[in-house]
């Protein structure tokens, strides 16, 4: 079982999975915001432990790339989500975004038509 990601370690994915195999160094110019390069350095190396990436030494010099899939983290990290804030029903979530104001009632329109299959 993975463990959850602090939001450093997720952005830091977040650049892992647009840029896909790299060194540290690569995925500095894919995170949304600047970063130190030695604080990069060691959430790769804390993401390697909790399993979330695998390394391989070329030359001198680790590369790193996904051991996991955005679309399975998503899976995962939406499941917990809704089943810690929402009792884990996505009924409870969507009212939640509605209640809020976050959703329209054409996009709520086009979710029911989504699940219906019609789109």
């Amino acid at each position: 079982m993975l463990e959850k990601l602090t939001h450093q370690e997720e952005e830091a994915m977040q650049a892992v999975w647009r840029k896909g195999e790299g060194n540290i160094k690569s995925f500095l110019e894919f995170l949304d915001e600047e970063i130190p390069y030695t604080t990069l350095a060691s959430t790769i190396k804390n993401l390697e432990k909790k399993g979330y990436l695998e390394s391989r030494l070329v030359g001198n010099a680790y590369l790193y790339k996904p051991a996991i899939t955005e679309e399975e983290y998503k899976k995962k990290f939406m499941s917990g989500f809704v089943k810690e804030y929402f009792e884990n029903s996505y009924k409870e979530l969507v009212n939640f975004f509605v209640e809020q104001k976050k959703l329209s009632p054409k996009e709520l329109k086009e979710i029911v038509e989504m699940i219906e299959g019609k789109k």
